[in-house]
Parts: C-alpha cells; structure tokens; sequence
C-alpha cells in the first residue's frame, strides 16, 4: 500500500505542476455552459448579427429544465472525452518512450501499482472535472430556464462518471500498447468512432450497449426512475472497465519494460 500511495502522489504531484488539475476543470465548465447559455441568448445573438433572411424562418427550441441541463451531456460526450483522451494519451506511453518507466520498474515496483496509481489519478481529474462542469450546468440550468432538482443533478453525475472512467480506462489500455501517444490517441478515437456507429446502427436493439448509457440518462431525468436498462447498461461498462484495466496490467507485464 505504501508503494501505491508513493506512485499515487507522484502522478498527483505531476498532473499539479502540469496544470492539468486547473484547465482540465475549466474547459469542462465551458463545455457544460456552452450550449445552455448559447440557446438561452441565441434571438439576441441573430439579431446583433443581423437577423436571420428575409423569408426565413427558425424555430428556435424551447427547453425545460431537466431537458436543458442535458445539453450539457452531448456535449460531454462529444468534447470531454476528447479532453479525457488528450490529458491521458502519455501516462504510461510518454515513459515508456522516455525511458522514465524503466527508471521506475528497475525498483521492485508491482506492475498493479504502477497501473492503477496512473489510473487511478486521472480518473480522479476527469470526474471531479465533470462534477464542477455540472454543477455548473446546474447553476445555469436554474438561472435561465428554471429549477432542477439537486439529486437529479447527483444522479447524472453518478451514471455518466461511468462513462468518462471508461475512456480514461481505454486510453491508459492504449498506452499499454503503443509507445507514442499520438498512437494512443488514435486507437483511442477509432474505438470511441466505431461504437458510437455501431450505436447508430443497432443501438435501438441492443438497450445495453455502453453508448447507450446517455439516452438512459436522459429517460430517468424525465421520469425520475432509474430504469433496469441503465443499471444493465452500467454493469457491462463496469465489467468493461475491468476487463481493460486488467489488460493493461498484463500487457505492462508481458512487454517487461524493465529490460
């Protein structure tokens, strides 16, 4: 446990002088605001522009407030997780392309520990991020289109905190992979890119598939119960994120970094 704790602080201390613990935070409050703000002043907008055409017309939609506030998980889903892969994409790949993870792993360092303290770390950066980006779409939410209830809010954050663990997941089993981080960046995507095709095209048939998690969300928002399909849908992302983390972990192992 002391060795963890050692690998934990380091990660922690890194992330800090980095500065990720500060503009990781800040772009997702950015994120989360961005389109209820955008929609809430858009006639302003469209007439400090101009207007729209002469003959035109544009059915500006009008939300209430469980539907406002998310908006912000499209956005999440879209841009988060890009950030998410980003902060990540040279946790493991980065030393091991340095040489760092060697200097590490010369010392009698478990292969669980020094997996699991980088994961951990960065799975605390993207939900305490996506908590202070909510709760931010919470105040805005409240402000311009009317009252949501706090729980409800609690309640999005629990079930789609299983969403971003599950990219931080996949990206530190790239960096087990590859040893450039552009390379963990694209594999990364690519997988992201194919399942949410896949949800496109068979999603309606397949409730429990992870890109589902999102529109179960959304269905418990709007009827303030938590359905059998979300739990199901999140059982398989937990399951998931095990099944990567243990992979990496083995795939740390088997490459023997330490040469």
């Amino acid at each position: 446990m002391k060795q963890w704790m050692t690998l934990f602080k380091k990660e922690m201390i890194e992330n800090w002088r980095n500065k990720k613990w500060i503009w990781v935070p800040i772009v997702m409050m950015v994120i989360c605001s961005m389109d209820l703000v955008t929609y809430y002043f858009l006639p302003e907008i469209l007439d400090t522009v101009g207007g729209v055409p002469e003959g035109a017309i544009m059915e500006i939609p009008e939300f209430t407030p469980n539907e406002a506030i998310l908006l912000s998980l499209e956005q999440l889903s879209m841009f988060g997780v890009i950030v998410i892969v980003l902060i990540s994409m040279g946790t493991i790949a980065g030393e091991r392309h340095s040489g760092i993870s060697e200097i590490i792993l010369v010392k009698p360092v478990r292969y669980l520990n020094y997996v699991t303290s980088k994961w951990i770390a960065y799975v605390l950066i993207a939900n305490i991020s996506l908590l202070i980006g909510m709760l931010i779409a919470w105040y805005y939410t409240n402000l311009l289109y009317g009252s949501v209830e706090f729980a409800v809010v609690i309640k999005i954050i629990l079930f789609y905190s299983l969403w971003f663990t599950l990219i931080v997941t996949l990206s530190i089993f790239f960096n087990t992979i590859f040893r450039v981080p552009g390379l963990v960046v694209a594999g990364s995507m690519i997988v992201i890119v194919v399942m949410a095709a896949i949800n496109t095209g068979i999603g309606h048939r397949f409730t429990w598939f992870p890109n589902q998690l999102s529109y179960h969300i959304m269905e418990m928002t709007a009827t303030g119960t938590i359905s059998r399909e979300l739990i199901l849908t999140s059982s398989i992302i937990g399951g998931l994120i095990l099944i990567l983390l243990s992979s990496s972990i083995l795939l740390v192992k088997k490459k023997e970094l330490v040469k």
